[in-house]
């Protein structure tokens, strides 16, 4: 069968030859387009001739390439279905989504991770398809994510990755041990790779923690699942922390898996001596509340880096000094007012930059009075009340996380508002405070890279959501650590598509899962066909430089 057989039968014709005899008793063979049509009368089928392409031995060759590339636009899986329902001889076998998995490949190969995975390699002698199965897992994590039992059979029937080998269960966990095997270096040649392709700038380099919870009792002896401070509310089950350092544009530069009782600001020490290894030059890092010490402090100084850290609004004389300095504030837009201070002189001077938002002031104002209001109301509960009763609620109020900070215990054991609390809250409506050691940085440039710290809240979440790094199926440290790292290939390749074209992953994955490639047989032939791009699919590939695929992807058998 000829590939424009194959063309004519998908759209529900078909191409016959007729051979005639001449007088002197030769044969000539005519190619002619039909299809078959019930006779009005008689009710049979009969041939209906199209077409007539002339004699075989002087077929218009190229005007047959321009009718085939032509037909190849309209055609569809579905179209398939319908044709093998009507008897054509075609048969349809599949149609799995393609469009995602295919952006999540080019990026693969543009980046070079399966060069560098390759590398790694090149001197074991492994017979599991390592590169592919990382590919799978990671290409899961960004389209459907699932347990890594479900992703055999995922990669198998639900979806097209264009890998060279059918993906096994085990081959997944051990290519889990061989991804923890090199995690630093890869991470390292991933990151420098990506760098190089969008021309990233690293100068600011942010970082943040969060943890995730295993629903268990008992962690076990592992180095890792331990109880501490959840940030999901979870203090009663075992977690693991999770530190991530990105760029201004919101790509991952690395993560880190830690022991879940271990605080932020311990984290900071370990961060600094790993990518220090990495000698990033002049970097500033922007950390939030949960990791400012003096101890921290001097660690991101070390090897010439310098810090923009958040800094508690209470509880210290050298930020509460810094809160109370006079000056105007400078606005910088509608939402951000700044005002530059120093506290302290000679080696302990310290330089800080008070930043203020109109808008959350007011929130501030707000929320506050309706917590006044509100414990003006239990007050008068409280009154109503006696023996136990009475110092439950007592002490429950002056535990509670909103209204306790505005009571007080008078010597007679009543509560009543601490005015001199909310004049206190009142003064820090609508700020934060930020400190520095780096001297170039302008205020604004200070508070406005504080300010794209919210990138590493933004990548927790598509860790969290999108990617859906929970629930994890593991309890080994050791796999525990290569979900995360797959996660953060995941993550990495996802932010590279959503800065390259300005779209959100969910949009990008939602327009690219439409793209199908179907599946047909015919004969003894085999045929591998996508569906048409398009323009919203052609678009998202072109701004990541990703060739758009061609209709026909393979046409294997004997014609």
């Amino acid at each position: 069968m000829t590939q424009l057989e194959i063309y004519a039968f998908l759209i529900g014709m078909y191409v016959r030859s007729i051979k005639r005899k001449n007088k002197d008793g030769s044969e000539v063979e005519y190619i002619q387009l039909a299809h078959n049509t019930r006779h009005p009368e008689k009710g049979y089928a009969r041939a209906e001739v199209v077409y007539s392409f002339g004699r075989r031995d002087q077929l218009d060759v190229a005007a047959l390439k321009r009718l085939v590339s032509s037909l190849s636009r309209f055609i569809s899986p579905e179209d398939a279905q319908e044709l093998e329902a009507q008897g054509t001889g075609l048969k349809f076998v599949s149609s799995r989504p393609a469009g995602g998995a295919l952006l999540l490949k080019g990026l693969w190969e543009r980046i070079g991770i399966n060069q560098y995975l390759a590398e790694a390699l090149r001197d074991r002698e492994f017979t599991t398809p390592v590169g592919d199965a990382i590919f799978a897992m990671v290409a899961n994590r960004a389209l459907a994510p699932a347990s890594k039992l479900a992703v055999e059979e995922w990669a198998e029937k639900d979806v097209h990755l264009d890998i060279e080998q059918p993906i096994q269960v085990q081959h997944l966990y051990r290519s889990m041990d061989f991804l923890l095997e090199h995690e630093s270096a890869i991470q390292e040649k991933v990151f420098w790779a990506t760098a190089h392709l969008m021309n990233l700038t690293v100068d600011l380099i942010f970082f943040d923690t969060t943890n995730t919870y295993f629903e268990m009792e008992d962690p076990g002896e592992s180095d890792l699942l331990a109880y501490g401070k959840s940030k999901h509310k979870r203090d009663d089950l075992p977690q693991i922390t999770i530190g991530l350092a990105v760029t201004r544009e919101g790509i991952p530069i690395r993560c880190w898996v830690l022991p879940g009782n271990q605080n932020d600001a311990r984290c900071v020490d370990q961060v600094q001596k790993d990518m220090n290894d990495w000698k990033l030059g002049h970097v500033i890092w922007a950390m939030d509340r949960g990791m400012t010490s003096e101890e921290n402090r001097r660690n991101l100084q070390r090897a010439g880096g310098q810090y923009i850290l958040g800094e508690k609004l209470r509880g210290t004389n050298i930020n509460e000094e810094a809160l109370n300095r006079g000056g105007r504030f400078k606005v910088i837009t509608e939402s951000l007012h700044i005002k530059e201070v120093f506290v302290g002189e000679g080696a302990g001077r310290r330089r800080f930059v008070i930043a203020y938002n109109p808008e959350q002031a007011e929130h501030d104002r707000h929320v506050r009075k309706k917590n006044l209001e509100r414990i003006k109301v239990e007050l008068e509960v409280l009154k109503k009340q006696s023996g136990k009763t009475h110092l439950k609620t007592k002490y429950a109020l002056l535990a509670h996380r909103s209204m306790g900070r505005y009571l007080k215990e008078l010597k007679s054991g009543k509560l009543a508002v601490d005015k001199a609390r909310v004049r206190e809250a009142e003064k820090l409506d609508g700020k934060y405070l930020l400190s520095t050691s780096d001297k170039s940085l302008s205020a604004e440039d200070v508070a406005l890279g504080y300010k794209q710290l919210m990138e590493v809240e933004r990548a927790f979440r598509t860790l969290k959501t999108t990617l859906a790094l929970r629930p994890v199926y593991h309890t080994k440290s050791d796999r525990i650590r290569s979900h995360v790292m797959v996660c953060w290939l995941a993550l990495l390749l996802v932010r590279v598509a959503e800065v390259g074209t300005g779209m959100t992953w969910s949009r990008i994955r939602a327009e690219l899962e439409r793209l199908h490639l179907g599946e047909f047989l015919h004969k003894d032939c085999h045929i591998l066909q996508y569906t048409e791009t398009s323009h919203a699919q052609r678009n998202i590939l072109k701004k990541l430089k990703i060739s758009i695929p061609k209709r026909v992807k393979s046409f294997t058998g004997t014609p």
